[in-house]
């Protein structure tokens, strides 16, 4: 059978076992690809999305997978991820949104493989840089960065040593500065750190950014 490539919906049962997934997830890639026939054809896969720890849901680690998988990206030859975790829904696995989430993988692939002029990905982490009392966050797809709506929600802050603890951010230009009155002297920054994400960073096409720690 030909294919031109692959889009792939991520669920929820791998979601207790990060490491272990990002290995057979990376294996599957590769395999497909072996045997196939016809090279690195793009995969397009969907980021976990959000829920609440409500009605018995395990999902504690679910913003640790979902960085795990924004980190294939750079691990993976040609493929995209498709943010979802702002159309999650707090108690429910199975999310309504559909439509959102085909329309955002439909990016990628008309950007990568139908060669349109399209913003094909939200805000991903870039890189951090620790200034004074200042944390300044960088991104990917980063043009136009600002709050979907209200002010700028979902960041974190830790030192060298203690916790995250929650955090200003505000926009200078493209990058995110990042302040907190309880840490001195930032080490590291995570955003949409919860099972059910609240954050709202979004580029100038709308599409939202990646659950990320910088550590």
């Amino acid at each position: 059978m030909p294919i031109r490539g692959v889009i792939w919906y991520q669920g929820e049962s791998n979601s207790t076992s990060v490491e272990l997934h990002a290995e057979l997830f990376g294996a599957l890639v590769v395999d497909w690809r072996r045997r196939w026939g016809i090279g690195d054809f793009p995969f397009l896969f969907c980021q976990l999305s959000s829920i609440s720890p409500e009605k018995g849901y395990r999902s504690e680690l679910w913003p640790e997978f979902r960085d795990s998988q924004r980190r294939m990206l750079a691990e993976l030859a040609n493929t995209g991820m498709a943010v979802t975790s702002d159309v999650g829904h707090r108690t429910d696995v199975h999310p309504k949104e559909k439509r959102v989430v085909g329309e955002r993988l439909a990016r990628w692939a008309l950007a990568d493989v139908y060669g349109k002029d399209l913003v094909r990905s939200g805000p991903l982490f870039a890189s951090l840089v620790c200034d004074g009392e200042r944390a300044r966050v960088r991104f990917e797809h980063g043009t136009g960065l600002r709050a979907a709506s209200g002010e700028l929600i979902g960041f974190e802050v830790r030192a060298a040593e203690g916790a995250f603890v929650p955090a200003t951010a505000r926009l200078e230009g493209d990058e995110v500065v990042v302040t907190s009155p309880a840490v001195h002297a930032p080490a590291a920054v995570r955003y949409g750190w919860t099972p059910y994400s609240e954050g709202n960073l979004v580029n100038a096409a709308g599409l939202p950014a990646s659950t990320f720690t910088s550590e």
